[in-house]
């Protein structure tokens, strides 16, 4: 049975995340973050304040050193991956873990980024929330019911009855009303700060694909699964147009790990951290073998299972 890593994304943040950077294994992942983002950004990560830790150019280069320091310690294990994946944000993390990018320029990429989406709509016209108990089809139906009041459409296709969807305030709001009424068992507005996966995010494409562009990138060692539709990717220039189109596009996670299961992985480690993506997973793949690295006792528990199954 393959293995999958996948990387976490915006919302599993917390402080006192990637402490495994305070021991002598992960003292590479930590001098290169203290290179690039300075000593008070990993002060942020041990210590907080969570209130500056949320914002969103601080969350993305923290979530993805924390997860890439997670992976390192599988892959110093010998810990190897026949496919790699993450949810939005934590594709930047997979990449980094495939060899597209280097750790140095994926925090620079990922902080620039989060700097684009928190500037590309004005805050507070902009939301998210997550519907759950409907059909995509049906969460699809309730976005366009709302049309004419504003843009709302899913962003993310999570798991089986779990649809988060995004766009302007108004818009949103109405859309969830017309969730309920179409028999949503729970519709749930989320602490975000903009719109993301919609096309609110467009304003950030061109100077993002900019961005990227800058970027010296390497052909991936390992598959990698594009979030705009769950399918391999292995061209740079694919590679790029993707991850652009990943801003203003739905993240399409069930779809992913759907395709991962279909080419025979069994066993998906969660590197990062938070147990967000495993309880998902669960959902989509009730069969597979789930763990989670995040901390050195996750790490010893997952390798001692790992080591068992051989």
């Amino acid at each position: 049975m393959g293995i999958a890593f996948v990387f976490p994304g915006q919302g599993s943040q917390y402080v006192g995340m990637g402490n495994i950077m305070d021991t002598p294994m992960g003292e590479k992942t930590r001098e290169i973050g203290k290179s690039v983002l300075g000593d008070g950004f990993l002060r942020l990560l041990r210590e907080g304040p969570e209130e500056e830790l949320r914002q969103t150019a601080n969350t993305q280069p923290a979530i993805l050193l924390a997860s890439v320091a997670a992976w390192r310690l599988l892959d110093a294990a010998g810990i190897r991956a026949d496919y790699l994946a993450g949810h939005s944000l934590g594709e930047y993390s997979a990449h980094v873990a495939a060899g597209s990018l280097t750790l140095e320029e994926a925090l620079r990429v990922v902080r620039r980024r989060g700097e684009l989406m928190e500037a590309a709509v004005p805050n507070g016209t902009g939301t998210m929330a997550a519907v759950l108990g409907l059909s995509s089809e049906e969460v699809e139906a309730a976005c366009k019911e709302v049309g004419e009041v504003g843009v709302a459409v899913p962003a993310n296709y999570n798991s089986p009855g779990q649809i988060v969807i995004s766009g302007e305030r108004a818009a949103v709001e109405a859309a969830m009303e017309a969730a309920k009424r179409r028999g949503a068992k729970k519709v749930i507005p989320l602490s975000v700060s903009g719109p993301f996966h919609s096309p609110m995010m467009q304003r950030a494409a061109g100077e993002f694909a900019r961005v990227l562009d800058e970027v010296n990138w390497q052909k991936p060692t390992v598959p990698v699964i594009a979030n705009v539709d769950g399918r391999e990717v292995t061209d740079i220039e694919r590679l790029k147009e993707t991850l652009v189109k990943q801003l203003s596009s739905a993240v399409r996670w069930e779809q992913s790990v759907c395709y991962m299961a279909e080419q025979g992985v069994g066993t998906f480690i969660e590197c990062g951290p938070g147990k967000v993506l495993t309880g998902l997973i669960k959902k989509i793949v009730p069969r597979a073998h789930l763990m989670n690295v995040e901390d050195l006792p996750s790490l010893e528990k997952s390798l001692a299972y790992l080591k068992e199954s051989r």
